[in-house]
Order: structure tokens, then C-alpha cells, then sequence
């Protein structure tokens, strides 16, 4: 039997971990709130136990999904699952989680043209699911997913335990017609990643790129408990200072994507040395590809080059992963992501 410590981090006297107080409140208040709205066959679908297994899944793909569904709800209680996920999220990472839902209504298009239909492209297709009770003493909850987003948190007490596994992408990378032409959601995170490979000389490239050709995947998959074959890329320790700058600023991007009162606190167990990154994280480009230009394939392997860049920090016993638009942990200590 897995116990429940085994699923979450107990802190340990001496950790500098600090609890947030005011985050967990707000998101209780808001998963509470969301719950009151919902009839009592809604909620069937959308409460589960905080220790049943479909707390540990998740992934990013279009597909069918428990939870309740946006396309379930009426528009209160709409309205109350947004303010679920706004709790969790900086101001801009909430804009665009829902920037990213409404792009469905242009990637639907897109694969009618292109005659590759694969899944209904509804940005009502997006579940919100909330674990265990938040009103009670003892752990709980929230997911929010769908094409694209995948957000889990978990709180206990005035703690909020864990933000990951948290991904973001974009399909289209970049509108390239209609009326949101030149949109790019996830913009600054791609810019960056490019800017870091591109300065590069041939010794740190050929480090740092570990496939010729980009996975079919993201490295460690939909994984509940992540894991990394080997170590694999370009120390940081092996960049000069303006690498180091732009990496620190990549990883910033990252992890502010949650609410600063959280984020920052990560941030600070990431970026030590006065706020710079540390010799330890290892940057990896799955993939050669392209470094500049368009896609010499489609909008959607555009995309990809982003999800498939991948920054690996190791923090202690601790290593984060960002690829692409996720953040996940791998620690000994915790399961699902917890940090």
C-alpha cells in the first residue's frame, strides 16, 4: 500500500521551504466556491478522493479526459472554474492559459484545410477536477486540462505542497493568416531558447543538441514519477556570462508562470549566487532542426521545436525539467511532481 507521505513532501524542521498562507486561501476559496455552483451528478464527475490514482495523470494531448468539462458547465459556473485557475496562475500566465484555449478555434481550422481532422478542436473541451476537500484539515487538490494546458496543484493547510507537473504549449506556434495573424502565445520562452542555441560556438551545439532529429515526445512523457536515462547537454558551467544571463532568464520564465508569492520561492531555490544560475543546471536541445526561420515543415512542428527544448536543473537531491512548456520534479521525496 502507498501511504499518503509517500505521495507528498513532509517538511522537515530546517527547510527553508515557507508556507503560503494567503495562496492557499484564495485557492480554497475558489475550489469551494467552484464546488457550490455544481449539482450533485456535476460533482460526480468532478470531486475525486485526494489519494485516488487519477490524481497522477496527466497529459497534454488533445483526448477524452474525467473531470468535468467546460462544455458542462453554465456560465457561472464557468466563471467560477476560471477564478479556480486564476488563483494558481501569475497575471500573465493567466492570460494566456486562456489564450491557449481559444486557439483551439484556430488550429480546428487549420487541420480542415490541411485535412489532417484528428480531434473536435473546442475550447470548451477543458476539465477542471478537484481532489479530496477542501474545506478539511487534511491534503487536496486541482487540476486543470485540456490541448495544451495541464495545471496540478496540491494544498495542505495554509501550504501549497506542489505546482507541477504545470505545462503550457501553442498550435500554432505563430498565426500565420486570418485576423490573429503574427500571434505568438508563448513567444518569450521560444525567443529565448533560440537566442541561447544561436550563441553557441560548435563545441557548446554539439553538447547541448542530444538527437539529430526531435522525439516523437517530450523527454520524460506524461511520466507520474519523471526520470531521465542519463545526463545528457550543456553545463551552465560551460557558458559564458551572456549565456548565463539568457539561461536565468529562460528558467525565469518558467517557473513565474505560477503566482509570484509561490514562484518566487522556487526561484530562489533555482537561481542562487546572487540571482544567477547555477553551475548545475544543463541545457538540451532534443533535436537539431532549424535554429532560425520558419518551420521547414508545418505550424505544428514549429510548436514542437519549443516543447522539445529542454532545461534540466538539478537543485541538491531535487532536478527540474522544463520542456517546452512544462515544469516538472524529480526527487526522491516526492511523487506526481511535488516540489
Amino acid at each position: 500500500m502507498v501511504t499518503q507521505r509517500e505521495h507528498i513532501h513532509d517538511p522537515q524542521p530546517g527547510d527553508k521551504h515557507v508556507p503560503h498562507s494567503q495562496a492557499a486561501a484564495q485557492m480554497r476559496e475558489a475550489a469551494l466556491k467552484l464546488l457550490e455552483t455544481l449539482s450533485a451528478e456535476q460533482q460526480t464527475r468532478a470531486a475525486f478522493q485526494y489519494m485516488d490514482g487519477e490524481r497522477i495523470f496527466w497529459y497534454y494531448p488533445p483526448m477524452n479526459r474525467h473531470g468535468l468539462m467546460l462544455l458542462d458547465m453554465e456560465p457561472a459556473q464557468r466563471e467560477a472554474a476560471y477564478a479556480l485557475m486564476a488563483s494558481g496562475l501569475s497575471q500573465r500566465a493567466n492570460e494566456q492559459a486562456k489564450l491557449i484555449i481559444d486557439h483551439e478555434l484556430i488550429l480546428g481550422p487549420l487541420e480542415i484545410d490541411e485535412k489532417v481532422v484528428t480531434y473536435e478542436r473546442n475550447p470548451l473541451r477543458y476539465s477542471w477536477t478537484i481532489f479530496g476537500d477542501p474545506a478539511g484539515t487534511e491534503p487536496w487538490g486541482w487540476r486543470v486540462e485540456g490541448h495544451h494546458v495541464s495545471l496540478h496543484y496540491s494544498v495542505w493547510g495554509e501550504d501549497v505542497i506542489s505546482v507541477t507537473p504545470f505545462f503550457f504549449g501553442s498550435n500554432p506556434a505563430e498565426v500565420r493568416k486570418g485576423p490573429k495573424q503574427g500571434l505568438r502565445i508563448l513567444a518569450e520562452r521560444q525567443d529565448l531558447a533560440m537566442e541561447l542555441m544561436e550563441s553557441m560556438d560548435s563545441g557548446q551545439r554539439s553538447k547541448a543538441i542530444i538527437y539529430d532529429e526531435a522525439p516523437l515526445d517530450i523527454l520524460t512523457f506524461n511520466a507520474s514519477r519523471a526520470s531521465l536515462p542519463k545526463e545528457q547537454g550543456l553545463p551552465a558551467s560551460q557558458m559564458s556570462g551572456t549565456q548565463k544571463e539568457v539561461l536565468t532568464a529562460l528558467v525565469t520564465e518558467y517557473i513565474t508562470k505560477v503566482r509570484s508569492d509561490i514562484s518566487q520561492q522556487r526561484l530562489a531555490d533555482v537561481l542562487q549566487d546572487g540571482g544567477r544560475v547555477v553551475a548545475w543546471i544543463i541545457f538540451t536541445w532534443p533535436g537539431a532542426g532549424r535554429l532560425t526561420g520558419p518551420s521547414p515543415t508545418t505550424t505544428a512542428s514549429t510548436a514542437a521545436t519549443l516543447w522539445w527544448s529542454t532545461i534540466i536543473v538539478r537543485t541538491g537531491p531535487t532536478t527540474s525539467i522544463r520542456s517546452g512548456g512544462m515544469w516538472t520534479t524529480i526527487s526522491p521525496t516526492t511523487y506526481c511532481g511535488s516540489i
